[in-house]
């Protein structure tokens, strides 16, 4: 005993040291207090313009952590009553210093992370505070906007379906609460835009993510992608949809040297993948030519139908894989996907390669066209972008070593308030789902009879109404709560609580939300303290009396055992299991948790079902008889170790990709703003050299560097700048006039040219429309670019074949790629504004025409050269004008 408490001295562990170091800033702001709360409210106030300007002298945001954080917690008490915990002191430290706070469930981070907000806020440069749906970006900007409000700070809430105008507003905010999606996709908005007054973000200086492995491991395999139509194939999915039936599933998965079962085609759960049999080959084929998508000398693997062969695989995937009211719902006539960790509705998300189609063609919805990729970015890379970057959740710890790998931020696990005396009992394992289910209806049956609450998780939409079903008959009294309950989930987990009730609800739907025992009575609180009939003695005894009620329903749940926990299945990641048992057991409440398993269930058919079985057989159970032992638990355990160990590395395969991706993003954005910002002076500038360099590798394409003069294409070369730059040069008669000449000195002469013809065309207001062309063309090319990154990672792979590194490969293409891009944006540049005619501008601006609509109309425009117009025929700029009198008259 002696010898370990000396090592515990020595060896203390990082997160120990951490917590030590924060205890001492912690001592400091606890010193504070006692003056803090000594202030007048206006004497308080005073404080945030005290503590600005102590910033702006140059004091760091760390030197002024005590006495704001000490204000902070002064400032809660008075206006929500709410003291901050020592442990929420620590947190909140934490969260200043970028790491990850994981704290249990109940133990207040929505109040902890107002110390941090507040802090960071005084530097002037914004702070987003980050959540997983729009409720709870209300619910917590409202509760905590009164802190906030009372020091001085404003507070803004991004939320779908909000106006341009409303989500500058808000991102002005010192505060802005929101989603996820919400920053992401304003941030791409942000870079498609043509004008700064248009953008909505002001930049990106510290964020506070909640619930950060949701959505920085759960979502991030995801990107966020904004699309345009691309063309409209909708008929092909349901041809292959029809031809899909004729295949027949193989009973098992073929094994080597092994004879092949009969069948069509088999599943790879483990990887979520379909793949055909020689036989399954064949009948596609015929059936193909059947409906006249294939001839009779043609094979599915020819390169050219290679996509037939994608979208019939997507096809037995949709099928197969997956399923309605598991992975997605149908409402509305439209297929929509249901996020597998929250079991929350993914609006306006769609699977991407067709498989989305697929499942429309199958639900026999209406088929919504392909999309084009406009702009995309990972989670990943956009909370990188963050200048300061923080977490907290419940569950961290587990996914730590991704955290710091991905995402550099370091978990610290904060203690909690009180000690947890959840009871957390071994799994139960059957052999069916029947006997699984059975033994789950007694255990609620059992809890309701001697009235203790109970919160059921399910894994997906299927099973919750399964057995919501199964309670049904047997008479019991309870809640649902799936994506289809979406509007009423904080309202059915904040009765979870109560004396009889019985909650089911899928995987973590109403996180952040506390299950209080005994009912959370916030809302009947509100509704006596806004009665305006009652005066305030009256409202004073209304309230006194619910306080006692709800205190003797708490102590009647808490001496039937608190919260009982069951979960209907094992998760892929014990994360989210060690999520759902932390619904019990909050602030040192007394509760229990338990799993009950079948080894029908995926993740026991994947990986240790077989060993478990063989255990049963030994043991020669009966039927609705479970194994419960620490060796089950350990080998499930293992196997969920190996799913996260499997979904890391495709994630972090994923990031490998997107970085060299990122990279370009990063580069080609920075552009964008720079000619956003630039002046007209520096636009001149920019636009100088950028037709310099045109004009200077057109130049070197047909006058070779050192090469004999008889070797010059002078005859090529005019015509080219004539085509190319709308511009007529007798090259020939400069070189007769000038015998000498290098062909250095040549090509000075050609650009000075170049230049005086175009700067004879411009005027002042010119800058405009030199803006808007080159971001129009940037974003032309960036959207057929994103389309090639995109074929370009599909196929890479391949190369490991030849025994190449395809991220190297990947690398090396992507880099090419974007160089040619680059010099297309340029020679497109310089080609449109060489070819614009301002007069032409000018009649566009005085018809009321929008001028962006007329550039892009222009930098969409097929090469003109090819078009054979009549000289009488509308010109193909769509200007309304004939041929001969807008872009034929020079010929």
């Amino acid at each position: 005993m002696i010898l370990s408490s000396f090592f515990k001295k020595v060896f203390v562990s990082r997160n120990q040291k951490l917590l030590n170091k924060y205890q001492k800033i912690l001592s400091n702001i606890n010193f504070l207090e006692i003056s803090i709360s000594a202030l007048s409210n206006n004497e308080l106030k005073e404080k945030t313009i005290y503590l600005k300007n102590r910033y702006i002298a140059g004091e760091s945001l760390d030197e002024l952590l005590p006495e704001a954080f000490a204000i902070v917690r002064e400032v809660s008490k008075r206006v929500l009553n709410m003291r901050h915990f020592d442990v929420q002191i620590i947190g909140g430290i934490a969260l200043h210093f970028c790491k990850i706070a994981e704290m249990r469930t109940g133990e207040g981070k929505t109040l902890v992370a107002t110390l941090p907000v507040y802090l960071n806020a005084l530097a002037g440069k914004g702070v987003h505070v980050i959540t997983v749906n729009d409720y709870l970006a209300r619910r917590d900007a409202e509760w905590m906007s009164k802190i906030y409000n009372f020091l001085g700070m404003s507070v803004g809430t991004i939320v779908s379906q909000q106006s341009d105008y409303e989500k500058k507003l808000a991102y002005q905010a010192d505060i802005t609460y929101g989603t996820n999606n919400e920053f992401g996709f304003d941030y791409l908005r942000d870079n498609m835009e043509i004008s700064i007054d248009n953008k909505r973000q002001r930049g990106l200086f510290y964020a506070i993510v909640d619930e950060v492995d949701s959505i920085l491991i759960d979502e991030s395999r995801t990107p966020l992608i904004i699309s345009g139509q691309a063309e409209n194939n909708t008929d092909i999915y349901n041809l292959i949809d029809k031809i899909s039936h004729f295949l027949k599933k193989m009973p098992y998965e073929p094994k080597k040297n092994a004879v092949e079962p009969q069948g069509d085609f088999w599943i790879d759960e483990k990887n979520n993948q379909v793949y055909l049999s020689e036989s399954g080959q064949e009948v596609a084929e015929k059936m193909l030519i059947k409906f006249n998508l294939l001839s009779k000398e043609e094979s599915l693997y020819d390169p050219k139908n290679l996509s037939l062969m994608h979208h019939l695989i997507n096809s037995l995937r949709a099928y197969n894989l997956f399923f309605k009211n598991q992975h997605y719902v149908v409402k509305n006539n439209e297929v929509i996907i249901v996020d597998e960790f929250t079991g929350r509705l993914m609006h306006g998300r769609r699977w991407s390669d067709g498989l989305h189609q697929a499942i429309e063609a199958k639900e026999k919805v209406s088929i919504k066209s392909d999309n084009k990729t406009l702009a995309s970015i990972t989670f990943q890379n956009y909370f990188r972008i963050y200048e300061k970057l923080s977490g907290m959740t419940g569950t961290a710890d587990t996914e730590a070593y991704e955290f710091q790998e991905i995402y550099n931020l370091e978990t610290v696990i904060i203690p909690t308030n009180k000690n947890m005396i959840r009871k957390d009992e071994n799994d139960k394992v059957f052999r069916t789902k029947e006997e699984k289910f059975h033994a789950i209806i007694s255990d609620i049956k059992s809890c309701y009879e001697k009235g203790q609450p109970v919160l059921v998780g399910t894994t997906n939409i299927e099973n919750s109404e399964f057995l919501s079903n199964k309670l049904k008959l047997e008479n019991l009294p309870h809640n649902i709560l799936n994506a289809k309950q979406h509007l009423r989930e904080a309202n059915i987990i904040a009765e979870a609580g109560k004396i009889k009730c019985i909650t089911i609800a899928t995987n973590m739907a109403g996180r952040g939300t506390d299950i209080v025992l005994g009912g959370n009575i916030d809302k009947y609180i509100n509704h006596i303290k806004n009665d305006s009939i009652l005066n305030e003695s009256e409202k004073s005894q209304a309230l006194n009396k619910l306080y006692l009620e709800h205190e003797l329903e708490s102590k009647k749940v808490k001496n039937l055992g608190g919260l009982r926990v069951i979960g209907t299945e094992r998760h892929d990641s014990r994360r989210i299991d060690n999520q759902l048992r932390g619904r019990s057991g909050r602030q040192g409440d007394p509760g229990s948790s338990i799993f009950y398993l079948s080894l029908e269930d995926p993740l026991m058919k994947i990986f240790s079902g077989d060993k478990i079985s063989s255990i049963m057989e030994k043991l020669k159970l009966p039927k609705y008889e479970a194994i419960e032992a620490k060796m089950v638990n350990k080998a499930i355990e293992s196997a969920q170790r190996r799913v996260e160990r499997f979904n890391f590395d495709i994630r972090k395969h994923l990031l490998e990709y997107d970085d060299i991706d990122n990279e370009q993003r990063r580069t080609l954005y920075k552009q964008r703003d720079e000619i956003i910002n630039a002046s007209p002076e520096e636009i001149r500038i920019i636009i100088d050299n950028i037709i310099k360099d045109v004009v200077t590798n057109l130049y070197h394409e047909y006058i070779i560097p050192n090469s004999y003069r008889e070797n010059w294409n002078l005859q090529d070369l005019e015509k080219t700048m004539y085509i190319e730059l709308g511009i007529k040069l007798d090259i020939q008669d400069i070189i007769n006039t000038n015998p000498h000449i290098s062909e250095e000195k040549l090509l000075q002469f050609i650009i000075f040219e170049i230049n005086n013809y175009y700067k004879n065309k411009i005027s002042k207001s010119w800058v405009e429309i030199e803006k808007i062309t080159f971001l129009e063309t940037i974003d032309l090319f960036w959207r057929d670019h994103l389309s090639d990154l995109e074929y370009l990672r599909q196929g890479i792979h391949l190369r490991g074949y030849a025994q190449k590194n395809p991220i190297q490969e990947y690398k090396k293409d992507a880099f090419y790629l974007f160089s040619n891009m680059l010099n297309n944006i340029y020679q497109k540049l310089v080609k449109n504004l060489m070819k614009l005619s301002y007069e032409y501008f000018n009649n566009q601006i005085n018809s009321n025409i929008n001028i962006n609509d007329s550039i892009n109309r222009i930098i969409n425009t097929e090469k003109n050269e090819n078009l054979q117009l009549g000289r009488n025929e509308k010109c193909y700029c769509k200007s309304g004008k004939k041929y001969k009198f807008c872009h034929g008259s020079g010929n």
